[in-house]
């Protein structure tokens, strides 16, 4: 069998997260009830006309910026038509001559190997509606809620040639974005969407293969599998001596196959045209020189930064650095009570055992740097021991509450009075005259029991370390 290369380029839709659409003010906000953030002129009702909403073109600067494009400081916008049942005007206003940002790139690293994967362009639109198909019913209904709000279209060059490398630049692109504040990047959601265009050719040919596009993948796993089941699909077509149909394909993840949709169209079939309603986009060199002097502090600069400054290892700034969510919670708390080891550790290790557990991204944190901050005073005043801290910081991770109140209204301090812990450990040796003689016998993780009796005794209301330190001097008389 012949050796082949994959070569893969993917259109990104990114939902920007502005209040409201693009080109009306109803809200953007996610879910409602179905077709309840409608209004005559996202609806496409006739006689209403679209105005642009300025954040659009700001977040979409920013985006450009970030990803190193050449900024169209005279850019346009244009009809695509075609007939859908999610696009209720028959035509989706997008930006084909004249887009905000072109020539980009974005650089990643797969197995050590760096590489610049090239954006050919980005430009602003608005979103479609959603088509839900009812299998029950066998029908499709249509919700219009998504319709106009705007997205940005990051369209690479064919620079991938891996799914590992797709995976890298998505990866990527999702961190700008987050770090940027201009999309929260749901995936779930609808929020960042891919549309791969895949082919295969000859290993050592320049020729491009035919490409399929696969539309909408909104999971990386997703994307991964279908990368594999499409090259292996046209592979093995090549073989058996046939062609690969330029088309569009659903992939369906439950059964690992893709299906024919429709033959792809090419830019004319859309009879893209400029549209009459919108003037042109003008940005100024003043507005440019703001968006670029606003840009945030990104992942790369943060996570020296947090070496140099707060002394962390590399690995466990990377980790605090791959949100910018985590890294706003971590600099804030950090700078409350001045412990950023500590404050680290909370969150790398029990944060993060949390988001697994609850199945959450670290982009839906709830809880305030305060209450992290305060809580780790709390230990360290001697209020309340670790092990009663971690079931605070459950409470405080899934409700946000005030762990000094907490602690307060539920009797959680620990009990100050060394003579009545030193009564309750001395009931407890007692008690338990095996585990005494085990220890006098040289088996000194016998004292683990005791204090593991004292703590239970205690309900957990005792510090460890003096625990130990009681026990020792009662057991050593």
């Amino acid at each position: 069998m012949r050796e082949y290369e994959t070569v893969i380029g993917l259109e990104v839709h990114c939902e920007l997260a502005t209040k409201t659409k693009i080109f009306c003010g109803c809200t953007t906000e996610f879910g409602g009830e179905p077709n309840t953030h409608v209004c005559p002129v996202c609806a496409g009702m006739p006689g209403t006309l679209p105005v642009l909403n300025k954040q659009v073109v700001a977040y979409a600067l920013s985006a450009g910026v970030a990803l190193n494009c050449d900024i169209t400081q005279y850019c346009k916008f244009d009809r695509k038509n075609y007939f859908y049942p999610d696009l209720p005007k028959a035509y989706q206003i997008s930006q084909l001559y004249l887009p905000i940002c072109r020539n980009g790139h974005v650089d990643i690293e797969v197995d050590g190997v760096k590489k610049s994967i090239g954006i050919h362009e980005i430009h602003m639109e608005e979103d479609a509606g959603k088509l839900i198909h009812d299998e029950w019913e066998d029908c499709t209904i249509v919700d219009y809620n998504r319709c106009g709000v705007p997205l940005i279209e990051i369209v690479s060059e064919p620079d991938m040639r891996s799914a590992d490398e797709v995976i890298a630049y998505l990866e990527k692109l999702r961190m700008i974005l987050q770090y940027l504040g201009v999309s929260d990047c749901k995936m779930q959601e609808g929020s960042l969407r891919a549309d791969i265009n895949l082919s295969v050719r000859e290993a050592g040919s320049d020729k491009l293969g035919t490409r399929t596009e696969m539309k909408n993948m909104n999971s990386f796993k997703a994307i991964a599998r279908a990368i594999e089941g499409e090259m292996n699909r046209q592979i093995e077509l090549l073989e058996d001596g046939k062609s690969v149909t330029q088309e569009t394909r659903r992939w369906d993840d439950n059964k690992c196959a893709s299906y024919a949709m429709r033959s792809k169209e090419d830019a004319q079939d859309y009879r893209y045209f400029p549209d009459p309603d919108l003037p042109p986009v003008s940005i100024s060199d003043a507005w440019l020189e703001r968006v670029k002097a606003a840009q945030p502090e990104m992942r790369d600069a943060k996570l020296a930064r947090y070496v140099e400054e707060y002394g962390l290892t590399e690995h466990d700034a990377a980790i605090l650095t791959e949100s910018r969510k985590m890294a706003d919670i971590f600099e804030a708390a950090a700078a409350i009570c001045k412990k950023p080891k500590e404050v680290s550790n909370w969150l790398i290790v029990d944060t993060m055992r949390l988001l697994k557990v609850h199945e959450m991204d670290a982009a839906d944190l709830k809880f305030s740097p305060d209450h992290l901050a305060k809580l780790i005073e709390l230990i360290d005043a001697g209020t309340i021991n670790r092990p009663t801290a971690r079931d605070v910081f459950e409470k405080v991770f899934a409700e946000n509450v005030d762990p000094e109140a907490y602690v307060e209204s539920n009797g959680l301090k620990i009990e100050a009075d060394d003579g009545a812990l030193k009564g309750v450990i001395e009931g407890i040796v007692a008690a338990n005259p095996q585990s005494v003689a085990d220890y006098h016998a040289g088996k000194k993780k016998a004292i683990g029991f005791l204090v593991g009796q004292t703590m239970k005794a205690m309900k957990g209301k005792a510090d460890p370390g003096t625990v130990n330190k009681i026990l020792a001097e009662i057991l050593n008389q």
